[in-house]
């Protein structure tokens, strides 16, 4: 018999405290025995994977099946995310800020777990055991609702981590997986006020804009990647050439590989066909009128090629004028979530960095260094693209919140 999701987030409510309260060394344990957990069943976990990927054929496009599918190595992967955890610092009971006042209290500002947090995301097995990885760390009790192409996947998975939480004499049923994959359990999700402390939805612009416009719990939005990589005039041509490459190929289906590229018109004739005989037959090129001059292959862009996230060898292409103009193009076309510029010359960089409004920003690198793991916070609950207490990559600290004790001797409010 199912367990319905109004079922689990009761026996979510009813044990979090076993894990809101567990010390450092309990939750370090924890992770220790989850990741071992989840190694020692990867034969599992892998068959369920294939079951998934079975399904899934014909269903999804070939890089969504490159998402969804899980071997030896990349659950080593996960396993590892979880250990790196283990090594940093505990984000609860930090005081952020102590100060005495001229009457006496004292006020300390401390770091503490939201409580419940849940997680709606889409075809990502990989996602399931680092939300549950930094949720223990961080004292959060979590609820995960993922897509129904990866359930028997994710299933496998939250069954080896609640093994490990068993063994280190934890509550397992601090971390739940929802068993109903339609939207009705998501919905249940987004309006579990006083039950959820916090819902991070972590998918397509459909999946986003669904719990922005319905949730009645509180949000952290972690948008689309539509990523920009503009090459400026004076850009070394052969680091642009790697980056674009690195940047859209070696992984097109996740959120941080760039969707456009902008070229200054200076260095256009000399890049784009430099860059289209490499990616010929592989990346398809959507190109505006000036860029489409110097691609031989590329289809005339549509309306709305430079606002879509593709996720797939699709690339749109744009020749501009200046700095300036890549600037306003990213200003009225990005997400938000990660932009770069190739340059040599300083000013552009430190223009570039100061007026794109983005929440990762590079300069001579790859997008796709965007991830929780790249940045050192061993793994990620999701990218934020809202300014509201988490921006960029989602670690340990993001998933805390504070309270203020105020300490007195008996002083009163005149």
């Amino acid at each position: 018999m199912t367990i319905s999701t109004q079922e689990l987030l009761d026996t979510l409510v009813a044990h979090k405290k076993a894990i809101n309260f567990a010390t450092t060394d309990q939750k370090n344990q924890a992770l220790a025995e989850m990741a071992d957990s989840l190694e020692a069943a990867s034969s599992e976990i892998i068959v369920a994977n294939e079951h998934d990927m079975a399904d899934s054929k014909g269903q999804i496009s070939e890089v969504m099946l490159d998402r969804l599918m899980l071997n030896q190595e990349r659950i080593k992967e996960m396993a590892d995310g979880i250990r790196a955890l283990i090594d940093l610092p505990d984000p609860v009971g930090l005081d952020l800020s102590d100060e005495t006042l001229e009457n006496g209290l004292q006020i300390v500002k401390k770091s503490v777990p939201f409580g419940l947090v849940a997680m709606i995301y889409e075809s990502r097995p990989n996602v399931t055991s680092d939300a549950a990885a930094l949720a223990i760390k961080s004292g959060n009790a979590c609820i995960l609702r993922g897509g129904k192409e990866a359930f028997q996947s994710a299933n496998a998975i939250v069954t080896a981590l609640k093994d490990g939480l068993a063994k280190a004499g934890i509550s397992p049923e601090v971390i739940q997986l929802v068993q109903d994959t339609s939207r009705q359990s998501a919905t249940e999700l987004m309006t579990a006020k006083g039950k959820v402390d916090l819902l991070v939805p972590r998918g397509g612009a459909g999946l986003i804009q669904a719990v922005v416009e319905n949730a009645t719990v509180p949000v952290i939005e972690t948008g689309t990647g539509i990523c920009h990589l503009y090459v400026d005039e004076s850009a070394d041509l052969d680091k642009a050439l790697a980056i674009a490459i690195n940047a859209k190929t070696s992984r097109p289906s996740v959120c941080n590989a760039i969707e456009v590229l902008l070229v200054h018109e200076a260095v256009a004739e000399a890049f784009l066909p430099r860059l289209e005989a490499i990616l010929a037959g592989q990346v398809a090129f959507r190109a505006e009128v000036k860029a489409k001059e110097f691609l031989t292959t590329a289809s005339l862009a549509g309306p709305d090629d430079f606002d879509t996230e593709f996720l797939d060898y699709v690339l749109a292409v744009k020749v501009v004028a200046s700095t300036s103009e890549a600037i306003e193009h990213i200003a009225q076309h990005s997400t938000g979530h990660s932009e770069a510029i190739i340059t040599e010359t300083k000013e552009n960089a430190d223009q570039f960095t100061l007026q794109v409004d983005s929440a990762a920003v590079y300069v001579n690198a790859s997008t796709r260094f965007t991830d929780g793991g790249q940045f050192g916070l061993g793994c990620e609950l999701g990218i934020s693209t809202q300014k509201m207490h988490a921006r960029g990559p989602m670690g340990l600290h993001e998933m805390t919140t504070y309270k203020y004790i105020i300490t007195g001797d008996g002083q009163v409010r005149g």
